[in-house]
């Protein structure tokens, strides 16, 4: 998976005025709390990552 696809992600999934995931709500019609499940997997990326190259495998 490449960083644009966390970085699409990210642009799409933001917090709304009611606290809930505007892009859950425009893609699947679903109400889900900020931050989604998307967000948590897009932010855990980088960390995993780096993690990942200093230990000296691949994320």
């Amino acid at each position: 998976m490449s960083h644009d696809a966390e970085r699409h992600i990210l642009v799409g999934h933001l917090l709304a005025k009611d606290g809930l995931c505007t892009g859950c709500r425009a893609w699947w019609s679903r109400l889900t709390p900020y931050p989604c499940w998307q967000v948590d997997w897009a932010t855990s990326r980088q960390p995993r990552s780096m993690t990942a190259a200093l230990l000296g495998g691949r994320a």
